[in-house]
């Protein structure tokens, strides 16, 4: 399968490049500066060349702590949205948008106060691909609450809308997108994985 990868130098981005690698799939990655392909997702003509030549567009692009408000990676999603055509995205999604008993988890008091602007701009992605037309194939995947370097273990459990764990490794995320690539089990949905 051809694979489209946004972020692909990021440490989750590289991850996700080296489990799809592995299983024989076709990855470019992308990224703005020092990847295989250079280029921007805000740039309309750009993220539509790339959809056309791939199966699947993967965004593993974050929002950034510190640089802008929010508004360039939420605008990159849509961007990559408007552009996809009849292509696949599949995003990497944040935990914060994550329920518990119906309250998102960036709304808790718990919620650590320097994640809770990156944790919005994840969770503005999250309601932009929920109101998309119906024809738009999207799928969202949110870690664990704690997502770090680790071990590919491939021994994971899945669920929707709520945490079904604390942690997850960054290299069983990696599988765990992989696998939802191959078997399209969320499609128009938001899933989350956990060790």
């Amino acid at each position: 399968m051809k694979i489209a990868l946004y972020g692909a130098t990021g440490a989750i981005g590289s991850a996700i490049a080296t489990e799809a690698t592995t299983r024989g799939h076709q990855v470019t990655g992308i990224s703005r500066r020092g990847s295989a392909l250079t280029g921007d997702a805000l740039d309309p003509a750009f993220a539509a060349d790339v959809a056309a030549d791939h199966e699947v567009v993967v965004s593993a692009i974050g929002p950034s702590r510190t640089d802008d408000d929010g508004t360039r990676f939420v605008d990159s999603v849509a961007n990559l949205v408007d552009t996809l055509g009849d292509r696949r995205l599949v995003v990497v999604g944040g935990a914060g948008s994550l329920t518990v008993d119906g309250v998102r988890l960036l709304d808790t008091p718990e919620f650590p106060e320097i994640y809770k602007a990156e944790a919005t701009k994840g969770a503005a992605t999250l309601e932009l691909l929920r109101e998309t037309d119906d024809v738009v194939d999207w799928t969202y995947l949110s870690p664990a609450p704690v997502i770090q370097p680790g071990e590919r273990t491939g021994s994971f459990v899945l669920g929707l809308e709520s945490p079904v764990g604390d942690t997850v490794s960054i290299e069983d995320y990696a599988v765990a997108l992989v696998d939802e690539i191959e078997t399209r089990a969320h499609v128009r949905q938001r899933f989350t994985v956990a060790n």
